[in-house]
């Protein structure tokens, strides 16, 4: 149901929030008061000026998602404010199908303060969108694939050179892990969402990954100590946390050791 009155005061709120100058208009010596007009709003939405008036009032038309997702445009909103806007207008919230390769500045701060360690930020198909200098030098240069490659998933199930290395004790787990990152990621976009095309290309290209994928795999809470075999530092015992931005559209991936441990010194040596 909509909530027209809840409808009604968000979109005043958020117009008078919006100032001329967020949207490249002059501010003009005649205006009283801060905020946009309606008059401007509705030229911004690509909408009659009579027709959003009366979405500010409780008694209002009911928009379509074709007219909110004008609205969310032309009023700027964020993805949390135009959620917000399609719940009170009474319709679910589209998904964010995004592939998310634009890091959120919040993100790249923590990154940055990150440099002595083996940590980077990751979209959700898998693409690594930044590491430091430490991740490249644990894991190599990640974000310079192109094509399906750029995905881990998609090169873990097809490049055998990528699972060297990790001990192959551990690669039926790492397979069933990749898998259920995936499908965790397909039930939230869906079919139309670009997770989809990675999803076909590996039950084309991997007998492996179509087979987990008719499995329908789930995630767990944690995260296992993952093991490395490094060509220079060796054998390398890592714990992998991950930190999950708002909208699930990025996640910054740490490795740390155990203080003290010869994982611990093998960092140490790559870093130095």
């Amino acid at each position: 149901m909509a909530d027209r009155a809840g409808l009604a005061a968000f979109l005043r709120v958020r117009r008078e929030a919006l100032q001329p100058e967020d949207v490249g208009l002059p501010r003009g010596r005649r205006r009283r008061t801060g905020g946009l007009r309606r008059e401007e709003v509705a030229v911004l939405c690509d909408m009659s000026g009579d027709y959003y008036r009366r979405l500010e009032q409780p008694r209002g038309p009911h928009p379509s998602e074709q007219m909110l997702a004008a609205i969310a445009r032309g009023l700027r909103l964020s993805p949390e404010e135009r959620d917000h806007l399609f719940r009170l207008a009474g319709h679910a919230p589209p998904h964010r199908t995004g592939r998310g390769d634009r890091i959120a500045p919040g993100m790249a701060r923590v990154l940055e303060q990150l440099a002595d360690t083996p940590a980077q930020v990751m979209n959700r198909l898998g693409e690594t969108l930044r590491q430091t200098p430490m991740a490249v030098a644990l894991l190599g240069d990640e974000t310079a694939y192109t094509g399906p490659a750029r995905s881990a998933h998609y090169r873990w199930f097809t490049d055998p050179a990528v699972r060297r290395v990790h001990p192959e004790s551990d690669h039926a787990e790492q397979s069933r892990l990749m898998a259920a990152d995936l499908h965790g990621t397909h039930a939230r976009d869906g079919d139309d969402a670009p997770v989809a095309e990675l999803v076909d290309a590996l039950r084309r290209d991997s007998p492996e990954f179509a087979a987990l994928w008719r499995e329908r795999p789930v995630l767990g809470p944690s995260c296992a100590v993952k093991r490395f075999l490094h060509p220079r530092a060796g054998e390398l015992e890592l714990h992998c946390q991950t930190l999950v931005d708002p909208d699930q559209s990025q996640r910054l991936l740490v490795y740390t050791a155990e203080p003290g441990t010869e994982s611990d010194n093998g960092l140490r040596f790559l870093a130095g």
